[in-house]
């Protein structure tokens, strides 16, 4: 089969371009700046220059394919440049979306997110729930709208798609913020950690490998969760410490006391650049708060699994300790 990818040279998209070669496929990815994406070229992938907010290169790579793969997406913690994500999540979705539809290809899978229910509030929620706001983020705003004002209406009218939506997505090769906290934890710059806040953790290799699933069984017009296992960040950075020998941050505040914290941020970030732990989006976002979702769908209908927090911990914490030239505990050096 023959697949065109968007997101390709990202953290979830290098992964499922990766399974997809490995499985025989042929892949045609549009990258910004293909001198950054010679690590894809080298597994035999075909190379398009081009961008999803510009909808005309978008045909080229995608002509007489069997399918799209959509998960080129913006996202960054407390950006003031609105514009841009609005560009890329919802007019970016748009024009793949618009283009798969005109040059009639036979299936699409789109990657949206948890993040389009925002706080489920201590629930674990399903593909029929749906949160019309307000969002805590400018990412999850703009990802509901792709969703909902995109890809649903045109789906009603008959776009051959497949929705997938991940929550939390960790493991080796990530550039998240989610990476560089782990990082200041293991320098012990992590002075705190709120208590109650909980996500669904996703390793990457599960997720991507839930994309190709979603190609190959997916029902057309449907979503699925594939989300994973709901952790508390407490129980998070408690596996780490096991793993690593690094004591997790102790001091745990209150919900309330991070969402003070985070206004008050908000009010100084808007006269001095801060360092984006320390932006209102990032305390907000774990200020208590729950990202959850109820991948039994997914599991059900797709076969779709993920492995548990300690087994993709290993290799994550493994990476991010070489990454700073940290020793390697008994155990964690063994890359079994």
């Amino acid at each position: 089969m023959k697949y065109m990818v968007t997101g390709g040279t990202g953290f979830i998209g290098g992964r499922v371009v990766r399974q997809l070669r490995a499985a025989g496929h042929e892949v045609h990815a549009l990258v910004r700046d293909p001198n950054r994406a010679r690590d894809l070229a080298a597994l035999g992938v075909r190379l398009f220059q081009g961008d999803i907010t510009d909808r005309a290169s978008l045909r080229g790579p995608m002509e007489n394919t069997d399918g799209v793969f959509h998960l080129a997406a913006w996202y960054e913690i407390g950006t003031k440049d609105r514009a841009r994500a609005y560009e890329i999540n919802v007019q970016g979705t748009r024009n793949v979306l618009e283009t798969m539809r005109d040059l009639r290809i036979p299936k699409g899978v789109y990657t949206s997110s948890v993040a389009v229910f925002s706080d489920t509030r201590g629930r674990l929620v399903d593909e029929s729930y749906r949160h019309n706001g307000p969002w805590l983020t400018l990412y999850d705003r703009t990802k509901w709208r792709a969703h909902y004002e995109v890809a649903e209406p045109l789906v009603r009218d008959g776009l051959p798609l497949v929705i997938v939506q991940p929550s939390l997505v960790y493991g080796p090769g990530d550039t998240s913020i989610t990476h560089r906290t782990i990082l200041m934890y293991l320098r012990r710059k992590l002075p705190l950690m709120p208590r109650g806040t909980s996500y669904c953790f996703g390793y990457v290799d599960d997720i991507a490998r839930g994309h190709l699933l979603a190609m190959e069984k997916g029902r057309t017009g449907q979503s699925y969760i594939i989300a994973g296992p709901l952790h508390t960040f407490t129980e998070f950075f408690s596996i780490c410490e096991r793993l690593s020998g690094v004591p997790a941050p102790r001091l745990q505040p209150p919900p309330g006391f991070v969402l003070g914290l985070a206004q008050v941020m908000k009010l100084l970030g808007a006269v001095v650049p801060l360092p984006e732990s320390y932006r209102y989006e990032s305390l907000r976002v774990m200020a208590g708060v729950t990202y959850g979702g109820d991948d039994s769908k997914a599991r059900r209908e797709l076969g779709f699994d993920v492995r548990a927090l300690p087994e993709g911990l290993r290799p994550t914490m493994r990476e991010a300790m070489r990454e700073l030239g940290l020793p390697l505990p008994a155990g964690l050096d063994d890359p079994a």
